[in-house]
């Protein structure tokens, strides 16, 4: 239906709805892929290497209960014999590789578009994902964690891309709903990852489930991702007149595929704005992937939940994230057109509540002793409220430059996801025992490290495009009037 159009030109679908809806699933993939050995990795491997209750040297580890439902618990003999340092690498291993194609991913999508720089990392990352268990049982840890690194390489272009797609095709004024159905993917795939985990496993008796069934789905999304989306709306075939017209004109970005622009890195790396937002992504992403990667563990190996009750309870707090990042994308919009307040703002009002709510949130379940409902609790309300950070976090490199999105997305991500790497990696550390005072610790660290870095960006961040960015749609336009063949430039009505 998205591709059809009626007698006056006019699409029955808006084109930027088919992307923003696509955009949608290639993050809820690439997070289902991402994360699914977070919760795969507690049936794969031994979660401590002791069996104590209470031990004055060891420290606190809740009883075996039937708290949630009446699921029997026993012990299950576990197929690989991992220690948590081991398990620690294996799970950080992934952002050793997402770090460093995020600057070259961002530059292929600022250069030539994000539709093929996101279509073929999520074509490795889903034969990555399909491939891990024979990787796993034939070749060992070493193995498993240079194959992640591979998937993690693949899917560096991720949000590069999709924020270059973005620039062109939504504007301003939808960026708050669009963006965080697009960005909310993230927790779509955090939920699925847990909780259609967690019952996969259960039901077919086996961790491998989940990474055929997640990687199987990623090429079957990828037939659609290449049919149906465009880089710009000057290249959609099925566009109507009108969305083009009002895209061109609201928009006002460069084609990626016409190349005529260079990328201007001492700009860029001068901007107190850019700086402040990639210290509030390391902030974020600490928070985010410390509870993303080892959530599953603490809900096992301290507060004893089975597979079935750690993947439902674990994917608790991503649907309330889900929940309040599509909330609060409508409210921005609202406060948008409402035009009482700044793009700036807004932006710094939300970052805020997805920095002090998760950090208060993790603190207060740390304390929750062996209470397991107040501790999903607290760990729901806590990271819900860190939905907040798609209306705001997530779409500012839009809102400081269109033209360069893709390229300043992949710095502030490459950068901020060194958290991603450095994290599960610290946590293994801090928790040889997996005690309830070990994982204290790392949720005070947690905290701080959210709180800190979110005071730096009420004082750096901005709202505003950037001059460098403007610069870059001049340039464009002289380009475009001297071209005497170039009749259709995107700087004008069509």
């Amino acid at each position: 239906m998205a591709l059809k159009k009626n007698s006056d030109g006019r699409g029955f679908i808006q084109q930027r709805y088919v992307l923003s809806s696509m955009g949608f699933m290639a993050l809820a993939i690439g997070y289902v892929q991402r994360f699914c050995l977070s919760l795969a990795i507690t049936e794969m491997a031994e979660q401590s290497h002791h069996t104590v209750h209470q031990n004055a040297n060891l420290g606190t580890v809740c009883p075996s209960s039937r708290s949630f439902g009446n699921t029997t618990h026993f012990k299950k003999e576990m197929e690989f014999d991992w220690d948590e340092k081991t398990q620690g690498l294996v799970l950080s291993s992934f952002f050793w590789g997402y770090v460093v194609t995020q600057m070259p991913g961002g530059m292929l999508a600022d250069t030539y578009g994000g539709k093929a720089t996101l279509g073929l990392g999520m074509l490795f990352s889903s034969i990555g994902t399909i491939i891990t268990p024979v990787v796993a049982r034939s070749y060992g840890p070493e193995a498993l964690i240079v194959l992640r690194l591979i998937i993690g390489l693949a899917q560096g272009p991720l949000y590069p891309a999709m924020s270059r797609l973005l620039a062109s095709w939504v504007p301003v004024e939808e960026r708050g709903r669009l963006g965080s159905l697009v960005f909310a993917g993230a927790q779509v795939g955090n939920v699925a990852s847990m909780q259609l985990g967690g019952f996969l496993m259960r039901y077919t008796n086996s961790w491998t489930s989940v990474f055929y069934a997640f990687g199987v789905f990623g090429i079957f999304w990828l037939m659609f991702w290449f049919v149906l989306i465009y880089n710009h709306p000057n290249r959609h075939p099925f566009i109507s007149q009108k969305e083009k017209q009002y895209l061109n004109r609201v928009i006002n970005t460069v084609d990626p595929e016409d190349g005529k622009l260079s990328i201007p890195w001492k700009s860029i790396a001068t901007s107190g704005p850019v700086w402040g937002l990639i210290i509030v992504q390391i902030g974020h992403d600490w928070g985010l992937f410390t509870i993303i990667t080892d959530l599953p563990k603490y809900m096992k190996s301290v507060l004893k939940f089975s597979v079935v009750e750690n993947g439902l309870l674990s994917g608790l707090p991503y649907i309330v994230m889900w929940l309040v990042a599509m909330g609060s994308g409508f409210i921005v919009d609202s406060m948008l057109s409402s035009q009482y307040f700044t793009v700036t703002c807004i932006r710094k009002t939300f970052v805020t509540i997805a920095s002090v709510g998760p950090a208060l949130g993790i603190v207060a379940a740390s304390y929750s002793g062996c209470d397991k409902v107040l501790a999903v609790a607290s760990f729901t309300i806590g990271m819900g409220l860190m939905g907040t950070f798609v209306p705001s976090l997530k779409v500012n490199a839009l809102d400081l430059s269109p033209n360069f999105a893709g390229t300043l997305m992949a710095i502030v991500g490459t950068i901020g996801c060194l958290s991603g790497v450095i994290a599960p990696y610290i946590v293994g550390i801090m928790v040889p025992n997996s005690s309830m005072e070990e994982w204290r610790d790392v949720f005070w660290l947690s905290a701080a490290i959210l709180i800190a870095t979110n005071l730096l960006f009420l004082q750096y961040g901005s709202g505003n495009v950037q001059p460098w960015n403007e610069k870059a749609n001049r340039q464009y336009k002289s380009s475009d009037i001297n071209n005497e063949n170039n009749t259709t430039s995107i700087l004008k009505p069509l």
